[in-house]
Order: C-alpha cells, then structure tokens, then sequence
C-alpha cells in the first residue's frame, strides 16, 4: 500500500499574505549538556497544511473540535485542474468521482493551481459535499477569498488547504486530514496523507 504524505514541512511552508510564520524555539540542546532536546514553536492555526472549521468564517458555526472526525478521514477524489474552477467544471469532477466511487465523491482534492469561483462553490454546496481540499493557502482568490468561503464553511464543508498534490495520480484515495483538536479554534494544522488502496 503506497502512502502519499500530502502536507508541507511547517517551518519552511508557505503563508497566507499577513499570517505569522511559525517560529522555531529550541528551548534545551543535548550538544549543550542538557538531558534532552526540547522544541517549542508558535505559529498562526491556518500556516502550511491546515484545515478550516466553518467558524473561520461563520460566527455561529463549528469550531474544529465540534467538527465530525468523519468529514477528515475518509475516501477522496483527488482531481487535477488549473485556473478557475467553473461551475460545470465543479459538476464534472463530482460525476467523474461518483462514477468511481460515490463514497470518495464526498470529498474533493483538487492538484494544480485551481481557484473557487462561487459558482463552483454552490455547486459543491449543493451536492453536500463533507470536504474540499486544495494546493493554495486559501479556498477562492487569493485577494478576495470570503464569498468562496462564505458558500462553502456555510454548508458545513470543512476545507483542507495547503496539500500537495504534485506527486499523487489522479484517482481514488483514503485521506486522513484529521487536525489538532484545539477547542474553539477556527482552524487547526493536519498532517494529510492518501492511502493508495486501488493502485492509482
């Protein structure tokens, strides 16, 4: 069974424009006489790979720790696109990943450069869809991502951001995305990987 580990290196990952980065600290050095080495670090909840809890956007929504696990792990779509994503091209990856196997049309990946339109956004909205993960730090343009999210975390679709895909076959996986259970926060750092369990 081939596993695709689908999250980026913390302290070297990319960043939403204005987020913190993290921060390394390195608190003891076994090099130093200490007894141990010991790291603390501090870092914005939406750094690198990381998910959204419909509260990011939505004041009433949940936050990571109310989340249903099953929405994080689960079989996935994992599809490749470039540009904006269309509606019809929202409806294509749906069937295309229902044809394959309905259970991994719940949840979305999308490889390449791809940005939400809302359009696309609804469509993904209406078909009830548990999970959408992409390659940028943030579901919509980059410049103006609110609306996108607005469609999406308002119909309790948890978002995944900041995966890679370069290395991973179009196809069906199983994804486990589940994040840091850190109560009452609006999003949470993951470490993503897909289990190839058909021999993409």
């Amino acid at each position: 069974m081939k596993i695709y580990d689908i999250t980026q290196e913390l302290f070297t990952c990319c960043v939403y424009p204005g987020d913190p980065s993290p921060e390394r600290q390195v608190k003891l050095r076994i090099a130093d006489g200490a007894m141990c080495n010991l790291t603390a670090f501090q870092m914005c909840a939406h750094n690198g790979t990381h998910v959204d809890a419909p509260y990011h956007f939505v004041n009433e929504g949940k936050t990571i720790d109310q989340v249903d696990m099953e929405r994080w792990i689960g079989l996935a779509y994992v599809t490749a696109h470039e540009g904006a994503i269309s509606a019809e091209d929202a409806r294509q990856m749906l069937e295309k990943a229902g044809t394959l196997n309905p259970e991994a049309a719940k949840r979305i990946l999308v490889k390449g450069e791809a940005v939400m339109t809302e359009e696309a956004a609804k469509v993904f909205a209406e078909a009830g869809i548990l999970l959408f993960g992409n390659e940028s730090q943030t579901v919509g343009p980059l410049d103006a991502p609110m609306k996108v999210h607005l469609i999406m975390l308002g119909a309790e679709i948890v978002l995944l951001e900041g995966i890679r895909l370069g290395k991973v076959p179009e196809g069906v996986y199983l994804l486990n995305a589940a994040p840091l259970n850190l109560g009452g926060a609006d999003g949470a750092p993951c470490r993503a990987v897909l289990l190839d369990l058909e021999g993409n």
